[in-house]
């Protein structure tokens, strides 16, 4: 009984933060362990790891925006979006997957969605495909970023837990299946839509009834954008950053053994190689440090950092607080049935809004039930179901930046273009897991 009424805070908690949207969702998980608190529970470790690593790699993105960075990599989307415009359902996932491969965050996709848009208008395509396969793909990117702070923390745990996959070894598995999957999924959902007819923007009813009310704006072609002196340099210099990453991880990996009692730890060498890169861009590329703070994805990743820290709080606090019953009741079934644990991965994401929330909660339980540890990489992309309830920042962007009215969500909540495709691709990225995961692990 007393677990229904604590879990019933908690959904309570989470509802509550959806319905005030964006940062609130942090605010009210902080509301949710103060409640659980009165009620006895013990509250779990807070998540300053995950939340640290956040606000490092968004200091650094957002300093190479200021610099003209941003803009920079959107002219190179534009440029490679217009040229091929016959192939923007695959082109659209693909950009916005590898620029958040780079950055760490799925909300770089902001910055890409008008071109999608307007290219989709000028070659008569619906936007709702290329834009929710786009979105979906910059959410599973995250399970496949080397900077990500749930790929940083799930590999860690493994390695912590003697489990004999690494940082290296993770990242091999998800980075292939993760981007096979968003291709195969763009092939799967291109080929129904020209099965029902639904590919041509002038065939939508709701497109011609907006036309005709002149609420729909006229493509503008591309813009000729003025890049800033220090745009391509700080682009530069946070590439090389995420390189430096990558190569101190895979020097001080057991597997490697080129470092054996490193100095730093991984996260602490993310945190501090990240800010350094921000101070080689600000010096480098003469950024005022003041313009950061007003940076739009300064206010996303902090927005972000305070949602992980109150939702992750949240469920680790629930979680921990009821270990016991949780392994005891599904401990048999999901050794058994590893693929189960996607399916509980997928829905805990989408009542947490975060990748690395959803991971800081869920994963050190299923490795302590005693999932496999292909079982448990192969269900790691499950955790970016952040796509069910069309309430995350991405979706609803790309709802709002479509005034075709291609892209809508239904009355009945989850009838919105979002929906399927995500799912299709999460179940495919986690075949595939499987199938590299039993040859790479």
């Amino acid at each position: 009984m007393m677990i229904a009424v604590q879990f019933l805070v908690v959904l309570a908690a989470i509802f509550l933060g959806a319905r005030l949207g964006g940062i609130a969702i942090g605010f009210a998980g902080g509301l949710g362990v103060l409640v659980l608190a009165m009620l006895g529970v013990t509250p779990g470790a807070m998540p300053l790891d995950v939340v640290s690593i956040i606000m490092s790699v968004i200091a650094a993105i957002a300093a190479m925006q200021v610099a003209g960075g941003m803009d920079y990599l959107v002219d190179l989307a534009d440029r490679a979006l217009r040229k091929n415009p016959k192939h923007l359902n695959f082109l659209a996932p693909v950009i916005t997957y590898l620029m958040t491969i780079m950055a760490g965050t799925g909300h770089t996709a902001f910055s890409t969605m008008p071109v999608i848009t307007e290219v989709a208008k000028e070659n008569n395509i619906r936007p709702a495909r290329p834009l929710s396969i786009a979105v979906v793909a910059s959410q599973i990117a995250i399970t496949a970023s080397p900077i990500s702070a749930a790929v940083v923390f799930f590999s860690g745990m493994l390695e912590e837990g003697s489990t004999g996959v690494d940082y290296i070894g993770l990242l091999a598995v998800a980075i292939p299946s993760t981007f096979l999957a968003c291709m195969a999924t763009a092939a799967i959902m291109m080929a129904i839509d020209k099965m029902r007819g639904t590919t041509k923007l002038d065939t939508l009813p709701e497109y011609q009834k907006r036309l005709a009310e002149g609420s729909v704006a006229a493509p503008t072609g591309r813009k000729e954008r003025e890049l800033t002196p220090g745009a391509k340099l700080s682009v530069l210099i946070f590439c090389i950053g995420l390189v430096a990453v990558m190569t101190y991880a895979t020097i001080i990996s057991d597997k490697v053994g080129l470092i054996e009692e490193p100095v730093m730890g991984r996260d602490a060498a993310i945190i501090s190689i990240m800010l350094s890169i921000a101070t080689i861009i600000v010096v480098c590329c003469k950024v005022n440090t003041s313009d950061i703070l007003g940076a739009s994805t300064f206010k996303s990743g902090m927005s972000a950092s305070i949602c992980v820290l109150g939702v992750a709080w949240l469920g680790t606090t629930f979680v921990k607080a009821h270990e016991e019953a949780i392994m005891t009741a599904s401990s048999d079934i999901l050794k058994e049935n590893t693929w189960l644990l996607a399916v509980v991965l997928l829905f805990a994401a989408a009542l947490l809004y975060s990748q690395a929330a959803t991971s800081k909660a869920l994963m050190p339980t299923a490795l302590a039930i005693g999932v496999s540890p292909l079982g448990m990489v192969a269900a790691f992309p499950a955790v970016s179901a952040l796509f069910i309830l069309p309430t995350y920042p991405t979706l609803l962007a790309a709802v709002e930046m479509d005034d075709t009215g291609s892209t809508r969500i239904g009355k009945a909540v989850f009838n919105h273009p979002f929906l399927v495709p995500g799912l299709v691709n999460i179940a495919i990225a986690v075949g595939l897991g499987y199938l590299f995961g039993s040859v790479i692990l």
